[in-house]
């Protein structure tokens, strides 16, 4: 049985991370891009743990065994089929222990051409925390700032789409930074943001500088680490601006008219609304619920803007040092033009990362 550590199974080509753990397990966190194809379901897991908690090892195992061994020869055709298609398969569960190897057992005795990762998921946890570090960061980070639905996300991906080096903490957090964030996303936990980000970082390591947006600190579920935060203060920092009218536009396109025909929409909205819901006075609080109820989401966006995020907005740039540089968004196309002039002007970035 052929073992591999996490350092070089990363490194490794076309390789394909198997956790043949549990889907709550993989649910909860896994190796970004890995697939699921679990020894056991989420009940049969809590089976075989009571059973062992219970009786002991051995009956334990005779359990597994039952449970199984009838699902052995659909596992090892899902595993022959991404071999077929090229691919490295390499199998974990959380320890390098029973699970995986008994997988990489029925593989090896099928013919199918598997490693073991060693130590399992417990171990790449272990790497995710040892190599998110500042030394990560390129030298510099471009901050684009601006009030919520000014549209920096959408910059930020014109940005990568001429060329230019980004950094998308809304996808590592399965979040998009306001009370609608986690609407029509699949919201990440910290462990998951922080295996993203830590092979994001890698990709951008040690470039003159990368194009980021001015995010809290926490995102959604999902905490950013202190260096990060560093890191952006001492940033070049452009203000994206536009007027209310607009934003209002663009957050209902974004993050209403795409899912207000699902039926747990309007729920959705109230259970984002009700933990800020207390910081309004008694009308505004009332104009909000009245929204909600009759489905005018236009008007309540820029209820929200007005008496709640722009407020909030004037105070998160005391954290950064300036100065600050001011661009128009209104025509977002010519906003990228802009800013792509501003940083060949710019003394403080290397020519050399130019598309």
């Amino acid at each position: 049985m052929k073992e591999i550590e996490i350092e070089q199974a990363l490194e490794e080509p076309n390789t394909l991370f198997i956790d043949v753990r549990s889907p709550g397990e993989f649910a909860e966190a896994h190796i970004p891009g890995a697939i699921n194809i679990p020894l056991f379901s989420n009940d049969e897991r809590a089976n075989v743990g009571t059973i062992y908690k219970q009786d002991g090892q051995e009956p334990a195992k005779w359990l597994g065994m039952q449970l199984v061994s009838p699902k052995i020869p659909e596992m090892m055709e899902s595993i022959k089929k991404e071999i077929d298609q090229g691919k490295n398969p390499i199998i974990y569960c959380w320890r390098g222990g029973m699970r995986s190897k008994s997988v990489c057992t029925f593989a090896d005795f099928s013919g199918l051409p598997v490693s073991r990762l060693s130590g399992g998921f417990k171990k790449y946890r272990q790497w995710v925390v040892d190599h998110l570090t500042p030394e990560l960061l390129p030298n510099r980070f471009v901050v684009l700032h601006g009030m919520t639905g000014v549209g920096k996300t959408t910059i930020l991906h014109m940005l990568k789409e001429k060329g230019f080096p980004i950094l998308d903490l809304e996808k590592c957090a399965g979040h998009r930074g306001s009370v609608f964030g986690g609407i029509g996303k699949e919201v990440h936990n910290q462990k998951t943001f922080e295996s993203l980000l830590v092979h994001d970082l890698q990709k951008v390591a040690g470039l003159p500088y990368v194009f980021i947006e001015a995010e809290s600190r926490r995102i959604g579920k999902a905490t950013q680490p202190g260096f990060m935060l560093e890191g952006k203060k001492k940033g070049i920092h452009i203000i994206l601006e536009t007027n209310v009218q607009t934003r209002v536009k663009r957050i209902y396109d974004e993050y209403v008219e795409l899912y207000q025909n699902d039926p747990h929409f309007q729920q959705r909205v109230t259970e984002a609304i009700n933990p800020i819901i207390k910081r309004f006075n008694p009308e505004t609080k009332v104009q909000v619920l009245e929204c909600i109820q009759i489905e005018n989401y236009e008007k309540l966006i820029e209820i929200l803007l007005i008496d709640y995020y722009d407020s909030r907005y004037s105070h998160k740039l005391d954290e950064y040092e300036g100065p600050f540089h001011f661009i128009n968004v209104d025509d977002q196309s010519q906003a990228v033009e802009e800013i792509i002039q501003f940083m060949k002007k710019d003394p403080t970035n290397m020519q050399k990362t130019q598309p």
